[in-house]
């Protein structure tokens, strides 16, 4: 006789190597009876899931929707109360930009206990990856992490707000409107402001154009550079060459000796 409690743990599965999820996340998929996973979560994860949990694929890619959101929070709901514990594993940290917030609150709505495990976002890790610190001493004293679209499908006015500052600027989903943001920080005189684009970050397809806001557009037609991408706006886009340097002048100083 089915007797378990209906329960919602909202998983960060992290930016795609599979070896930034945590332990905690780790031990929580071990104790699901069904998990909802999306697009982004590298798929070597679902070999931690119980064995003998239901895995149900509810993501989606480049605007193809396998499952509508309203979809999602209704299955989470059904599942919970036939099934027990679902476990909703979403890639970067559920909490930005992730609907893990909203999921919780509906599955809440229905007397369901809910639970979080913070994940290793992709604004900060996919960066670090390429050496680029969001903060640095003397380069950026704070950072902006900003979602590119918003869900009536435009440019977060933000943007513009992050464009007069000093600080570091990190878009998320904004490759779509990369031309928009671009004529953002035209606008503010940052032409020569450092930029990076990161593609598929973390993972053995990462792909990387490095440049600034007046050259970015044609590196990105270059490199052939599009969505699931990260861009980085900031002085700090230049620690990853100088870090660069300084190997290397090591390295001649290793052979003139």
């Amino acid at each position: 006789m089915y007797n378990k409690i209906p329960k919602l743990t909202v998983v960060g599965a992290g930016p795609g190597d599979v070896d930034l999820i945590t332990l905690k996340a780790i031990k929580v998929l071990k104790t699901a009876d069904v998990v909802l996973y999306d697009a982004l979560v590298n798929e070597e994860l679902l070999d931690f899931i119980n064995p003998n949990a239901e895995l149900i694929f509810v993501g989606k890619r480049r605007g193809c929707y396998k499952y509508q959101q309203e979809q999602i929070n209704e299955l989470i709901v059904e599942r919970a109360k036939t099934h027990g514990h679902v476990v909703r594993l979403k890639g970067g940290d559920p909490f930005i930009f992730g609907r893990g917030a909203e999921e919780m609150e509906f599955a809440a709505a229905f007397n369901i206990e809910t639970a979080m495990v913070p994940g290793i976002s992709s604004s900060l890790a996919v960066p670090a990856y390429q050496n680029i610190p969001v903060t640095k001493r003397g380069s950026a004293e704070s950072f902006w992490v900003i979602t590119g679209t918003t869900k009536e499908h435009k440019l977060s006015n933000d943007v513009a707000l992050a464009a007069k500052s000093k600080a570091t600027v990190v878009v998320l989903m904004g490759m779509g409107k990369l031309a928009e943001i671009v004529a953002l920080f035209q606008k503010e005189g940052k032409n020569e402001l450092p930029v990076a684009i990161i593609q598929d970050g973390t993972t053995s397809r990462e792909k990387v154009g490095i440049g600034t806001v007046d050259t970015i557009l044609d590196i990105v037609k270059e490199n052939e550079l599009s969505n699931p991408a990260i861009i980085v706006l900031g002085e700090v886009v230049k620690h990853r060459e100088a870090l660069k340097k300084a190997k290397e002048e090591y390295s001649k100083e290793l052979i003139a000796v």
